[in-house]
């Protein structure tokens, strides 16, 4: 859905996005949407994943250094240990630019009106409230995380991290098992993501609609009564996204798929951070190999713990058997491969984006979670939502194949189908004219206009005294 802007609204919005693709582009999303709706946008950016100013000329870009820009294959990490040296080194320079930011609106006499930023900042809130600037958090990920996290110190107090068995239903929050539970390591940045939102954040915006999580909207409202929530998705409907400049797609992969019959293609893809060692992805290939299916996937550079760049990906004897049914890439297209009437099922790891893209595409799924919150999305889809299924075992090549041959060929993934098509009509008509999320689109907009009305001070008088 391609939007043009509405009446131009003499008020601006400064987005702060966390730099890894997954973050990037629904931020890059909420930036046309609100766009459309009249709203000047700032992104302010690391040089770490930076992006071609070229290719979003609706968009101010204002750059914050940092430690590290000089990644050889910035887009492939995304770790705990890297998100918390950004937030160590990050503070100061965004105080720095966010100052400079208000400085030129004050000469160019342009309110601002709120920052939006990514939760993964830990210091945004705070140095917002410095400027008696109005702080809103973009929500990147499925709304069951919220009530996790939430829940976390509830849920270590009974004992669910060392007393359970890891098939145990989680009872304070259905329907996950203890297995899809976060590990401890990822404790303390939860906590203190919860904290940042609860103590700063003035409206959480969601990248999700009505249709897909209503009773888990219900559940978040509910327990963040205070914040108001805005779920506003899917974003990547709203204007197309390039990324191209991170991460370059090889649109062969569109041609090979023009000359497969429909519904007959297994689009593999694990998204740009997840890595599985050598012995897994054998165990995947053979499997995807003994399935007999035919299949797209892309093989992104650092996918495999340990293989240099020389090395051979694939047996000559692997290469034989699906030559004939196969084409591997680096990197697909994949909102367009998912659109594609040959793609019949999606292996994904259960990012947000790719959950909801394939989706609004009716494309069923097979589940690889890895870390984050994808064990929470591949529980809802494949227990609640009940149009994907999960790898529960591990990665053998038998449990592969059969699952493969579940979603691919047998009534089990016609059914699955029939639910994807009708919840992808439902992510279509949410977007419309008097959808749940154009409505929620609305009051977003009329929300951040409050601040305008508020904020008629000087925005050189911003700081607090």
């Amino acid at each position: 859905m391609e939007m043009k802007q509405e009446n131009k609204i003499s008020c601006r919005v400064i987005l702060f996005p966390q730099p890894y693709i997954g973050h990037l582009t629904p931020m890059l999303n909420l930036g046309n949407a609100l766009h459309s709706k009249g709203f000047s946008i700032t992104i302010i950016q690391t040089r770490f994943n930076a992006l071609n100013q070229t290719e979003y000329p609706n968009f101010e870009f204002y750059y914050i250094e940092d430690p590290m820009s000089k990644d050889a294959a910035p887009w492939s990490t995304g770790s705990l240990k890297t998100i918390a040296l950004l937030n160590k080194t990050c503070s100061g320079v965004f105080r720095d630019c966010l100052s400079r930011i208000l400085e030129d609106a004050s000469i160019n006499k342009e309110a601002v009106a709120c920052l939006i930023a990514d939760p993964l900042w830990e210091f945004v809130g705070s140095i917002a409230d410095e400027f008696n600037l109005p702080r809103l958090g973009l929500r990147t990920g499925g709304l069951l995380a919220v009530i996790l996290y939430d829940s976390l110190s509830l849920l270590r107090e009974k004992g669910y991290f060392q007393e359970f068995e890891q098939e145990a239903v989680v009872a304070e929050v259905p329907p996950l098992k203890v297995k899809d539970l976060p590990s401890e390591e990822y404790h303390e940045p939860i906590a203190i993501m919860a904290k940042e939102t609860r103590s700063y954040c003035q409206g959480i915006i969601c990248n999700t609609f009505k249709e897909l999580e209503g009773s888990i909207l219900d559940r978040v409202r509910s327990t963040l009564r205070s914040i108001p929530i805005f779920p506003i998705g899917p974003l990547h409907k709203y204007a197309p996204t390039n990324l191209d400049s991170i991460i370059t797609p090889e649109q062969t992969s569109i041609t090979w798929l023009n000359t497969q019959a429909p519904n007959s293609v297994l689009y593999v893809s694990f998204g740009t951070l997840a890595a599985i060692s050598k012995e897994q992805f054998l165990e995947v290939a053979w499997g995807i190999a003994n399935s007999e299916q035919p299949f797209l996937w892309a093989v992104r550079p650092r996918l495999i713990d340990g293989f240099g760049t020389d090395d051979a990906l694939f047996s000559d004897a692997f290469l034989k058997i699906v030559n004939e049914r196969s084409h591997i890439v680096a990197w697909a297209p994949q909102k367009e491969v998912l659109a594609h009437p040959a793609v019949g099922g999606f292996w994904t790891h259960c990012g947000w984006n790719s959950t909801i893209e394939s989706i609004c595409e009716g494309v069923p799924m097979i589940c690889l979670p890895f870390f984050g919150d994808q064990k929470m999305n591949a529980r809802h889809l494949s227990d609640v939502l009940k149009i994907a299924l999960q790898l529960e075992k591990g990665l053998n090549r038998e449990d592969i194949e059969k699952t493969i041959r579940r979603l691919m060929v047998e009534k089990e993934g016609d059914n699955m189908r029939k639910r994807a098509a009708a919840l992808k009509l439902k992510a279509e008509q949410c977007i419309t004219e008097g959808g749940s999320s154009d409505e929620s689109l609305d009051r977003l907009t009329s929300h951040i206009l409050s601040f305008c009305e508020i904020e008629k001070m000087p925005v050189q008088n911003q700081l607090k005294q």
